[in-house]
């Protein structure tokens, strides 16, 4: 790492276009350990041998940027103290998502990503192989701490449950940790540490012999040169690491073999030796270490050393107003300049793109690799990208990755994925457990909105069982231009003409004994009752609304009854004048006298209109949808309303047709052209029967026919009237004049008497 740093500053200093005439020096210590860090860190920021940071930005410390150190909890220590002075700090090696926020490190610049791009990384590869049942292995220390909170933050909107995570300790149980590991069945362990840490993990898992996992490696240990020629580390499972794209820098290779055979001639001469050749180091170790074994290092931060060199060499070339021959070297530089020139950077380095976000992170270029144990020397294999610039891509080579389970992705789910329509019901505590319910008709399950339930389809939507959408129904209601309906309409249009014609024919023979004897003038009433139910008949076609509801049921019911109470009163009549006359003179006068038939029509039409508006008020007769009946329908219909008022208006109706056929039966012996019991006993039979036809298909009969069935029972009740009352006497004044004069009307009644 330190060769890198060294390669990077060289290449620096021996461009011409890159601070020209400008040569960068620089300061190295070694970080031994974290407490350690604070006298190489108050001497970089000491001006002179001593600290005045009351000074703020005008103060001028001994170095005007620093880089690293290396990991998260040494960074952390060190940077409230570097960042007080606004030094920009461009870090290489720690990844903790806290040194992201601005507040607490203002000049704190990554090129590193943060533990928050590496997990979403880490996520990515889970959720491409849809495990959902991880295990999440750490050591306790701001890196791992920082990533399993994230970890932890992230999972629950994905999808996937955290069935078991350690933060190991120096005196860490392995062998226990891998046994409830293999007790949960968990698949896929992610192992998110420090490189020591991560290697003992690794150590104790080959010791212990597990078997068969998907270890994925964070960016500290991804590209570990050691560890893939564990002896069994192939046993273990398949490794896959993460780590920056970029590896490898050109003419790095050739810089070390120059650099190392330098060192190797001074070498040679101890007072060369002993003279400072190491650049500032007094490193014994280092020069023992070939040129080979440099190259062969772990190379994963090798691109972020040389990228933040670069970061501070670019902001400087900046700062100092530098072009293509030289710089301005009377400008005193200060850290803050500097920190504000590195905000702006967005340069090519490499193939790859520098630039900084508002959170001093860089942008991101991962690699996803293979450990390919099996070959030796052991190889890493990029089986997978993930990049953010210039947009976001991730990708993984499914055809490179040869799993161990006869080549399928290993299972690693705590239940097996519920087959479509079949909603999740929780078994036990994490979300991932569970068990599968088919959902029931007209209900839907949505995986990308709530797994867990069957949701009820609307009311104008179904479903069958098992279903992931809705679909819509279909409405259906008696359209006019249905065939069946154009018959009855056609028939309700006969029916009027021929009621028409009728009342036409009685208004012009209303003097003869045949009219007479069908009601006088009362039959005008009852013919327009009859005309005004048949117009009825037309509203049960077309989309219903509450005005043809009500036109069609309420105005039948109404109109129908008057008629009734017309039919009743007029058997009355005639039984009264032959029969009840002669018995009861003084009942006779007084029912002529005040007009008994026109008050008893009256009463009974005043009764019923009352009980009319009763039902329109109670509960008004309006579209009704059916959605139960057919599974994929919507039947549009009129419900009929309260049933207590609904019942008192058919009562009423039923009671007239009794009286009816009563008063008809008392007359079944008159002369025969005061006889209607036969007329009247028909058509009232067939209105029974064609009404109680219908009530009883209303019960059986679900579907939009219900409606023709009433709108035929309505024209069967009128045309049953028509041909069993009117019919004969039209005939009769029609093609026997003879028999409608009042000399064969007084043969009859004389014949009667006798």
């Amino acid at each position: 790492m330190f060769q890198v740093m060294r390669f990077a500053i060289e290449e620096v200093n021996n461009s011409t276009t890159l601070l020209p005439n400008v040569s960068l020096g620089y300061e190295i210590f070694d970080q031994c350990t974290d407490t350690k860090d604070f006298p190489s860190v108050f001497n970089f920021i000491s001006k002179n041998g001593s600290i005045k940071p009351k000074e703020k930005l005008n103060y001028q410390p001994k170095v005007i940027a620093l880089t690293g150190p290396y990991g998260s909890t040494s960074t952390i220590a060190i940077a409230p103290l570097i960042t007080m002075d606004v030094i920009p700090l461009v870090n290489y090696g720690a990844s903790s998502y806290a040194l992201s926020n601005k507040l607490q490190y203002p000049s704190f610049i990554r090129t590193i990503p943060s533990n928050k791009n590496l997990i979403e990384m880490i996520i990515h590869i889970i959720r491409w192989f849809g495990w959902n049942w991880v295990a999440f292995l750490g050591s306790q220390d701001d890196y791992s701490e920082d990533g399993l909170k994230i970890f932890n933050k992230y999972i629950s909107k994905n999808g996937i449950c955290l069935a078991y995570q350690e933060a190991f300790s120096q005196r860490a149980n392995y062998s226990l940790t891998f046994k409830k590991i293999d007790m949960l069945n968990i698949n896929v362990i992610v192992v998110f540490a420090v490189p020591q840490y991560a290697s003992k993990i690794i150590k104790a898992a080959i010791a212990n012999n597990i078997r068969d996992k998907v270890w994925i490696a964070s960016e500290t240990w991804a590209m570990n040169q050691q560890l893939p020629r564990e002896p069994g580390i192939g046993k273990i499972g398949k490794v896959i690491g993460i780590t920056e794209r970029l590896l490898t820098l050109p003419g790095f290779d050739e810089f070390i073999y120059k650099e190392r055979g330098i060192l190797k001639a001074y070498s040679t001469d101890s007072d060369v030796q002993s003279e400072s050749k190491t650049c500032n180091q007094d490193c014994d170790y280092c020069t023992s270490l070939t040129a080979e074994e440099i190259i062969n290092e772990n190379p994963t931060f090798s691109f972020a050393i040389y990228a933040a060199i670069y970061t501070i060499a670019r902001a400087l070339h900046n700062v100092l107003q530098c072009d293509m021959n030289e710089c301005y070297k009377n400008i005193t530089v200060k850290p803050y300049m500097l920190l504000q020139q590195m905000k702006k950077l967005d340069f090519p380095l490499n193939g790859r793109q520098v630039k900084y976000d508002d959170n001093g992170d860089p942008t991101i270029s991962f690699a996803v690799v293979l450990w390919n144990t099996e070959t030796n020397p052991p190889r890493f294999e990029m089986v997978g990208t993930y990049d953010t610039y210039p947009e976001i891509t991730f990708t993984i080579n499914n055809s490179r990755l040869p799993w161990h389970n006869s080549g399928s992705v290993p299972f690693s789910n705590c239940s097996v994925e519920c087959k479509e329509g079949f909603s999740r019901e929780p078994d036990g505590y994490h979300s991932c457990c569970f068990l599968c319910k088919k959902c029931p008709r007209n209900s839907y399950v949505n995986y990308s909105w709530d797994p867990y339930t069957c949701s009820p389809c609307a009311e104008s939507e179904w479903s069958d069982e098992g279903s992931t959408t809705c679909k819509n129904r279909s409405v259906v209601y008696l359209e006019v231009t249905e065939i069946q309906s154009i018959i009855v309409m056609a028939s309700a249009t006969c029916l009027i003409i021929l009621l028409i014609a009728m009342f036409c024919l009685f208004a012009h023979n209303y003097n003869t004994p045949v009219v007479k004897s069908a009601g006088g003038s009362m039959c005008f009433l009852m013919l327009t009752c009859l005309i005004m139910s048949t117009i009825s008949v037309f509203f049960f076609f077309g989309k219903p609304s509450t005005v043809f509801c009500i036109l069609r049921n309420v105005a039948f019911a109404f109109f129908f009854t008057v008629f009734l109470s017309c039919m009743a009163v007029r058997s009355f009549q005639i039984v009264c004048i032959f029969k009840m006359a002669a018995k009861f003179p003084n009942i006779h006068n007084l029912w002529v006298k005040h007009n008994g038939q026109w008050l008893f029509v009256g009463f009974f039409s005043v009764i019923h209109l009352i009980s009319c508006i009763l039902w329109m008020t109670v509960s008004t007769p309006k579209p009704s949808r059916d959605s139960s009946t057919f599974k994929d329908l919507t039947i549009v219909s009129c419900e009929i309303g309260n049933t207590a008022t609904v019942s008192v208006v058919v009562f009423i109706g039923w009671f007239l047709g009794f009286l009816c056929l009563l008063f008809s039966y008392m007359g079944r012996d008159l002369p025969k052209n005061y006889n209607e019991a036969k007329s009247i006993t028909f058509s009232l039979i067939l209105y029974n029967v064609s009404w109680i036809v219908y009530f009883t298909a209303y019960l059986i009969l679900k579907s939009k026919y219900i409606q023709l069935v009433n709108a035929i029972t309505q024209l069967s009740s009128i045309y049953g009237i028509l041909f069993s009352y009117f019919i004969p006497k039209s005939y009769i004044i029609i093609f026997h004049p003879q028999k409608n004069t009042a000399a064969y009307f007084q043969t009859s009644i004389q014949n009667y008497t006798q």
